[in-house]
């Protein structure tokens, strides 16, 4: 079925990313050298909708000044979730526009064209609900969705059991009538989320139909899951910046001297700055107006937007948030590492460290991997970092 119109949920925070989404909302987060928000709208625009609508909340200001109310040639209006209670309480801010079938996806996942393409396809007026369900292993931890053929008949959440193996993809297609579903439904602890109107749906006999896809699905939940977001993007080629070398995407205002090296994959922003006898890659994206002083080493990493590398220092596995700093000399080693997010270890992560926007490392620091450095943090020259820094803190020895 064609449909002209879609609803975004991007309204969320996503606590579990702090310190990075301190003050920007999780959709706004880099995937590569983009906001993660920027590849959903792409999706959205390729299978034709030209019409979106944005349900912004937390830091909505950075969804409104970044986008504007239109994006390649599509309209986007935004509605505001003044409190963040739920996904499906996130929808119910769009209904009053809507007056046909339409599309919902999350803001915060970058997804492929075909797995809208797939649930479009499947979607036809006999169905209330048209949902995408891959098959994964993180079923049973998350929630999974129960199939009888095409027909959807249950969520389970959280089952523990390794026999559940689908999960619910995010990309959906409803009728209108979802929205009495979702203002009838009970609150769970003050809560609405989308999937408890679809069960609603299906017990009052309204027809929920799955659809399998396959495709590249990257879903952000902790700070070291944009590294592996930007690998993943770099190893298909998902980028918009031209392909100078094997690899290597450059945009045209970034400036490469040509003694730095740049090993595959690895993407350079615009007007970032990449100088002599610097080694960046692989599985780096540098992003707008980035800077990687001379003898700087860089691997598997993102740079934020106007963040800086200094001289001689050696970076890995690690988030460098917008504005930040890391002096020269300064070391961070790759993990594995524990990470405490907060009130949880998780244990054996691949984090170098997390430098949260405008946060700085002092000359010749070092970083014990696992570290997660609040906004505006300083961590003085020399010092030995271990374990979260806050917001503020100024940690001299």
């Amino acid at each position: 079925m064609h449909l002209d119109s879609a609803v975004v949920l991007a309204a969320g925070e996503g606590q579990r990313l702090r310190p990075l989404t301190r003050h920007r909302p999780k959709p706004m987060l880099p995937a590569g050298t983009r906001p993660i928000l920027e590849y959903v709208l792409d999706a959205l625009v390729n299978v034709g909708i030209e019409d979106i609508h944005l349900v912004v909340g937390y830091e909505r200001g950075r969804v409104q000044n970044h986008f504007g109310s239109s994006y390649r040639g599509s309209r986007l209006t935004y509605h505001v979730q003044q409190k963040q209670l739920g996904s499906g309480h996130a929808l119910l801010q769009a209904r009053d526009v809507i007056d046909g079938d339409f599309l919902v996806v999350n803001g915060d996942e970058v997804l492929a064209n075909e797995m809208i393409e797939a649930v479009l396809d499947a979607h036809t007026t006999d169905s209330v609900a048209t949902l995408a369900v891959v098959e994964s292993d993180e079923a049973p931890m998350y929630g999974a969705v129960e199939l009888d053929g095409e027909t959807v008949t249950d969520f389970v959440e959280r089952p523990g059991d390794d026999s559940y193996r689908l999960l619910n993809a995010g990309v959906y297609a409803f009728d209108p009538s979802v929205f009495s579903d979702l203002e009838s439904t009970p609150r769970e602890a003050g809560e609405l989320a989308l999937t408890d109107a679809i069960v609603a749906i299906i017990e009052r006999g309204g027809h929920v139909r799955g659809v399998r896809v396959n495709g590249l699905r990257s879903e952000v939940t902790y700070p070291w899951d944009l590294l592996a977001l930007a690998g993943r993007l770099l190893d298909h080629g998902l980028v918009t910046e031209p392909e100078r070398e094997a690899g290597e995407y450059v945009a045209d205002s970034a400036r490469i001297h040509e003694d730095a090296t740049l090993v595959a994959p690895v993407v350079v922003g615009p007007d970032a700055v990449v100088e002599p006898g610097s080694v960046v890659g692989p599985a780096v994206a540098v992003r707008r107006n980035a800077t990687v002083e001379a003898g700087a080493t860089v691997r598997r990493s993102v740079l934020d937007t106007d963040c800086r590398l200094g001289m001689n220092a050696t970076v890995a596995d690690t988030v460098v948030g917008e504005g930040a700093l890391v002096g020269p000399g300064a070391t961070v080693p790759p993990g594995p590492s524990d990470v405490r997010v907060k009130n949880s270890i998780h244990e054996g992560q691949r984090l170098g460290c997390v430098l949260a926007d405008r946060a700085s490392l002092g000359g010749g620091a070092t970083v014990i991997p696992g570290a997660l450095i609040g906004p505006n943090a300083h961590v003085g020259p020399g010092v030995v970092v271990q374990g979260n820094v806050s917001e503020d803190t100024e940690v001299t020895r």
